[in-house]
């Protein structure tokens, strides 16, 4: 039997901001999940959502799918509360490090921020650190996570825990020549206040997505951020 406080646990998730990122296909993905986790579920296409100090208070993680765009600094700080009271924030892709550019309270919040990719897909790997391979977002997964997807390149807080890597390759033509070679995070959490946040660069596409590794480590992401 599925007990009370997980009947009672709730999960706000926020998509909107460029389609090309499908928020919607993408986050539809994790639903069901969700609700199997015993989340009762609310979807909302509005910011605004970030103004409800009640609602997220009784919210035990925010899931954003929101790429680009702009949020008030009144929503920012909404959600900033939140999470520092103990709401969980997680999310994939430029859905949660590619969001809102010009908004640097978020990117601290987030822990980082997209800077570029290739101009092309690539095959590539994310590489998950030796020295977290316990962490229980990752532990028992495998070591490399082979994609042929965007490889993102971000720069991240000091203070965030990687849990897995990518490095871009010295011999592919697409990868500029200023970061071939270079490995940045790709995965990572971190701490705010009472909260937790996690990172997934991994998401482009609905179908980097079901990868069945992928979709572990993002299904784990989730349910470690939660309150």
């Amino acid at each position: 039997m599925t007990s009370t406080a997980a009947q009672s646990r709730r999960a706000l998730v926020i998509r909107g901001g460029w389609e090309g990122h499908a928020p919607v296909e993408t986050t539809d993905l994790f639903l069901p999940f969700l609700r199997e986790q015993g989340f009762e579920v609310t979807v909302s296409d509005s910011l605004d959502a970030y103004l409800d100090a009640e609602a997220l208070a009784a919210t035990d993680l925010v899931v954003q799918c929101w790429t680009m765009g702009e949020i008030t600094p009144e929503q920012t700080e909404g959600l900033s509360a939140a999470v520092r009271a103990g709401t969980g924030l997680a999310g994939w892709h430029g859905g949660i490090c590619d969001a809102f550019r010009a908004n640097t309270r978020y990117q601290w919040l987030t822990g980082g921020q997209f800077v570029m990719h290739p101009e092309n897909w690539l095959d590539h790997s994310v590489d998950v650190r030796p020295d977290r391979a316990d962490h229980p977002v990752v532990a028992g997964l495998p070591g490399r996570i082979p994609l042929h997807t965007e490889q993102y390149l971000v720069h991240t807080d000091p203070s965030v825990d990687v849990l897995a890597t990518t490095t871009f390759s010295t011999t592919d033509p697409d990868v500029p020549d200023e970061v071939a070679g270079v490995t940045c995070p790709a995965v990572w959490t971190r701490g705010w206040g009472a909260g937790r946040v996690f990172v997934s660069t991994i998401g482009h596409k609905p179908d980097d997505l079901t990868d069945a590794t992928v979709r572990t480590l993002t299904e784990r992401g989730l349910l470690w951020a939660a309150r």
